[in-house]
């Protein structure tokens, strides 16, 4: 019992000080912790929709088989229907990440001013061969 007390307190202030020099996380972090917490609440709700359905199954079952073979079988329960969670939906809306053309991804900075596409080669758009 004493050695596995001081085995605990050993652990505790060896891992106590790595603990405190973690960085806080980032909002990419917290995004994708908030979309993981989201997706599995949503698990969740699909399992309790076919659990509650397997259920109603089971019962309707049981009630068939009993009227059969003549025994008295019990009423339904009052419990309210089964209810589906629909399809996931993210919580984060596609609006809150950046576009692509205000990240300046593909688009030169400013207005374009002639077409994008001429007959003129680059020598003559940069008034000489190249080098």
């Amino acid at each position: 019992m004493r050695h596995c007390l001081s085995a605990a307190l050993i652990a505790t202030a060896l891992v106590a000080p790595a603990v405190a020099k973690l960085p806080p996380s980032s909002d990419e972090a917290k995004a994708k912790a908030a979309e993981t917490a989201a997706k599995a609440a949503w698990t969740d709700k699909v399992g309790l929709s076919q659990l509650c359905k397997s259920m109603d199954r089971v019962a309707d079952g049981y009630r068939k088989t009993s009227r059969t073979s003549g025994k008295e079988a019990l009423a339904p329960s009052p419990f309210p229907p089964c209810t589906e969670p629909g399809p996931y939906a993210s919580p984060i809306t596609p609006a809150a990440s950046k576009p692509l053309e205000a990240s300046g991804a593909h688009s030169p900075p400013g207005t374009a001013v002639s077409p994008p596409s001429s007959n003129a080669t680059s020598a003559e758009l940069t008034a000489g061969p190249k080098k």
